[in-house]
């Protein structure tokens, strides 16, 4: 599995792609230079349960981390997520 990221300056997302397969994609709205939103996060059926989810967030939070923006998770998924793991609230805008 590999993750890619497409950007066009408003919008973009993190996939996670199992050959040909999407696996997963996690989308987001830029707010701003310094701010995004994460709209969606949409799993492929036959990868649920296997923490597809997780890694695209991973993915984000990483390339949140190293450019300095902070997120505002507007997806249940992401969300819930944040609620629960203290160790990215790093990135959460304030």
């Amino acid at each position: 599995m590999g993750i890619q990221q497409v950007d066009d300056g408003k919008h973009g997302a993190f996939q996670l792609l199992e050959g040909d397969v999407l696996a997963g994609e996690m989308a987001y709205t830029w707010a701003g230079d310094s701010m995004l939103i994460i709209d969606h996060t949409d799993v492929n059926d036959q990868f649920r349960g296997q923490g597809v989810g997780r890694k695209l967030l991973n993915e984000l939070i990483t390339f949140v981390r190293e450019r300095n923006v902070k997120v505002i998770p507007l997806c249940p998924f992401a969300k819930s997520v944040f609620d629960k793991d203290l160790s990215i609230h790093d990135v959460l805008k304030g």
